[in-house]
């Protein structure tokens, strides 16, 4: 559905877009996440019209949208502050982009109404904007934008005015409107676990580029990089030195974790190079009493923070410059583990991942 080709944007001697490259299919729910200033809503204002690439092509639907205005893309947006027209009721606030199409009054009332059932507020069409609570609101600003029947629509954080309950909610009525009405999303987030619960697949950038498309299963258990690891949530980190890469494994040997074999990525370290390796909290685990693992190291608790259902330690290793994250579900009290308590943990070899390293950003030409 959308084809982006080699864009570049620079804004005078600044590069916001370098090179970007991009295939997102039909149907497809696609996040773009990264830090602020990374470049992805200057790439999502590219496709909507509303910044003109300064070299590269963007196609939709198999047509160059170079040279094309906002209001003639198959294209609608909704935006972060949702624009909702106080003065007007709900009805009223979806049917104002339908009056330039000049449809017939019963068509324009069956496509509100029509819109209005999928989003869920059939009941609130003469409810004025000024009387909706910021759910309400955002479910009026994607039901003003779907009305048009685009083939893409565009949300640029459209959840980050919500608290975090509300917020939850609406990722879950997001992702099931998106699958409902069947259209190309495609968001622009810096939230990791609201890309993770809503898209099918993401692309994380830093700098201006892209430096990992992947489904959210993939991007988290198999980053490329350490920056991309490090993003999308917490992670350990730990040196080692490549002794072999024949037949396809990884051999890398490491302090305290011992040698770990690893599937080998092509290109990444050649036999005898250091590699940084990286492993989720929650793939190490505490073994209780007189519990055993094959694989297990012991250590201290030198922090602690409780969240629910689950506690996320801090654990000195000797011979390790920095405590290891685990986090730990609370059935059996990890929440009652005293600071300096000594303990073991468990690893699975095949949960550690061979991170290649970063490239240097260079955004000033």
């Amino acid at each position: 559905m959308i084809a982006i080709s080699g864009v570049n944007k620079f804004y005078g001697i600044y590069k916001a877009l370098s090179e970007v490259s991009l295939d997102i299919a039909a149907g497809e729910f696609f996040s773009l996440l990264g830090p602020s200033g990374c470049g992805k809503t200057t790439l999502l204002r590219s496709i909507a019209g509303f910044e003109t690439p300064s070299s590269g092509d963007i196609r939709i639907d198999g047509e160059t949208m170079i040279g094309v205005p906002p209001n003639r893309r198959p294209t609608n947006m909704v935006f972060q502050s949702y624009a909702i027209f106080p003065h007007l009721d709900v009805e009223q606030n979806v049917s104002y982009g339908l009056k330039r199409l000049g449809l017939e009054s019963a068509e324009e009332k069956r496509r509100v109404g029509a819109v209005l059932e999928q989003v869920r507020l059939t009941a609130l069409g003469k409810r004025r904007g000024h009387e909706l609570s910021g759910g309400q609101r955002q479910r009026v600003a994607l039901a003003r934008a779907l009305v048009l029947r685009p083939k893409v629509l565009l949300l640029d954080e459209p959840l980050s005015a919500l608290d975090k309950k509300l917020r939850e909610e609406m990722q879950t009525e997001l992702r099931s409107l998106q699958k409902a009405v069947g259209i190309t999303f495609v968001l622009v987030t810096h939230d990791q676990y609201e890309a993770l619960a809503l898209s099918d697949r993401i692309a994380v950038m830093f700098g201006g580029r892209i430096a990992q498309v992947a489904t959210p299963k993939e991007i988290y258990q198999h980053p490329r990089t350490r920056r991309v690891a490090d993003f999308l949530g917490g992670i350990n980190f730990l040196s080692g030195t490549v002794v072999d890469t024949a037949g396809g494994v990884l051999a890398v040997d490491t302090e305290r974790f011992g040698r770990l074999k690893l599937p080998a990525t092509p290109g990444l370290m050649p036999a005898g190079g250091k590699i940084t390796l990286g492993i989720r909290p929650e793939r190490l685990r505490l073994l209780w009493d007189e519990e055993r693992a094959e694989h297990e190291l012991q250590g201290r608790v030198v922090d602690r923070a409780y969240f629910g259902e689950t506690t996320h330690l801090s654990v000195q290793v000797d011979g390790l410059e920095t405590p290891l994250s685990m986090i730990e579900t609370n059935t059996y009290g990890a929440d009652d583990l005293p600071l300096g308590a000594p303990i073991r943990l468990a690893f699975d070899p095949d949960a550690f991942v061979p991170l290649a390293e970063d490239e240097p950003e260079e955004r000033i030409l």
